[in-house]
């Protein structure tokens, strides 16, 4: 109910009558319909790329009440929701999955490394492969193998037949938030954008806090394959919510599978993909160990380990929330900010994490750190200009790499015997890192800019 009470009380209505069509093929240069000669970064061919996408997007759209904006939003949040809740829940139930088919937890562990291959590899090659779809059937069709996945992984007889279907159940990962952050911006205004592409992401911000515990909850009183039943059950639900509320579209006229490889020869996609990458590896690598920094650094009890986690899930929905709303704003701005944001509470988190208190305050405002999230998905959306889909999908594979990078290179510091709380100092080199990548991107755009 709160969930709905925040995404109403933010959506705005978008009935409109279709925006006079502009023909900008006088300024298009002849390369940009052949493959990859589109390569390019120039501002006319940039700006004109992205004003026909933009205007694709609006005259494919009917004119949708306030009403029917909200149910959408919604179809695409509970489909986040599920996704997220499925992919943290394995978390707190691998011993239950390691006894259940006699491995070890670090053998068990496999099974997270498996799915976070499959969104790294799943969200490029469906965007790809799926050009020439339309948006709602691709939606379709990815939350229905998501809730296959999961059910058929609730019944895996061993454990490889288990780490293959988790495999298989990340694939449309990244291509499903993509393509629902498509879906959401192209129902509202270009200033609200952002807002929309937030509200969505709260599926996932709320599966941290309330979706997660609860399924470990059922696996661990349960089953640990009720869980995955139940993530399932919320893919079904997903599924037949768009089938309802989602209308039906059209493909973007020139849509194909060159256009979508073309925005990999852009250079503001991959920057801003590697914004993501790692400036989004400290919050893992910080996340990734918090349990252990909370028993043995702090000096808490076991019982602590969940208020601790509560707080972070809590920050990335404040996160969330607030920093939909600075991206509309100002989306550079945003960014940029964030990554000084976490520069400094990473290394607070470094230095005094030994501090209880002061440890639950520096997990609150590092999970706040999420509030780069939306603003970076906005801004693929704008480098990407006509190639979105596939960029978009791609924001998930970066988040992926970041949460491998910095559990890699925390597990490093803490093997070197500098304990637990080192993983902060990881954390803002890493978002030291992700702010250069932001400078380098941003001096690019004032380059073209002034050309």
């Amino acid at each position: 109910m709160h969930n709905a009470m925040l995404i109403s009380s933010s959506v705005i209505s978008v009935t409109r009558s279709p925006p006079e069509r502009v023909d900008v093929s006088h300024i298009l240069p002849a390369s940009f319909s052949s493959r990859f000669n589109v390569m390019t970064d120039t501002a006319a061919d940039f700006q004109s790329a992205r004003d026909r996408s933009e205007a694709q997007d609006f005259d494919s759209a009917p004119a949708l009440s306030r009403l029917a904006v909200i149910l959408i939003e919604i179809a695409l949040a509970v489909g986040g929701f599920g996704i997220g809740t499925g992919e943290f829940a394995i978390m707190g139930l691998l011993p239950d999955v390691a006894a259940t088919y006699q491995v070890s937890i670090p053998m068990a562990g496999y099974v997270i490394s498996a799915y976070a291959l499959g969104v790294v590899i799943g969200a490029p090659i469906i965007a790809v492969a799926a050009a020439r779809m339309t948006r709602r059937s691709l939606l379709l069709i990815l939350m229905t193998v998501f809730a296959l996945g999961n059910i058929l992984s609730a019944a895996a007889p061993d454990f490889w037949s288990f780490t293959a279907l988790r495999f298989i159940t990340g694939l449309p990962h990244g291509a499903y938030f993509g393509v629902a952050a498509l879906v959401a911006a192209s129902m509202v205004p270009p200033n609200k954008r952002a807002r929309a592409v937030g509200r969505v992401m709260l599926g996932l911000t709320v599966a941290t806090l309330v979706g997660t515990p609860i399924a470990t909850f059922m696996g661990q009183i349960l089953n640990w394959r009720a869980a995955f039943f139940l993530v399932g059950g919320i893919g079904v639900v997903t599924v037949a919510l768009l089938w309802y509320f989602q209308p039906r579209d059209t493909v973007q006229e020139g849509a194909g599978i060159w256009r979508e490889l073309s925005a990999f020869g852009r250079t503001q996609v991959w920057l801003t993909l590697g914004i993501a990458a790692v400036g989004f590896g400290g919050m893992f690598s910080v996340f990734s160990y918090i349990a252990s920094t909370t028993t043995v650094t702090a000096g808490m009890s076991v019982g602590m380990v969940a208020i601790v986690l509560t707080l972070f899930g809590i920050g990335m929905n404040v996160g969330n929330i607030i920093g939909s709303r600075l991206a509309d704003l100002s989306l550079k701005g945003t960014i940029g900010g964030v990554m000084l944001f976490n520069i400094v509470v990473m290394g607070a988190f470094g230095l005094w994490a030994q501090y209880p208190a002061v440890l639950c305050l520096c997990v609150f405002l590092i999970g706040c750190g999420f509030a780069a999230g939306p603003a970076l998905q906005t801004r693929l959306m704008d480098v990407a200009a006509d190639a979105q889909t596939l960029a978009a999908a791609s924001n998930h594979s970066a988040f992926n790499i970041a949460n491998a990078l910095g559990a890699w290179l925390g597990g490093l510091v803490i093997a070197w015997g500098w304990g637990f709380a080192a993983t902060g100092y990881v954390g803002a080199v890493l978002s030291l890192l992700g702010f250069g990548v932001f400078a380098i991107s941003a001096a690019l755009d004032r380059k073209v800019a002034a050309a």
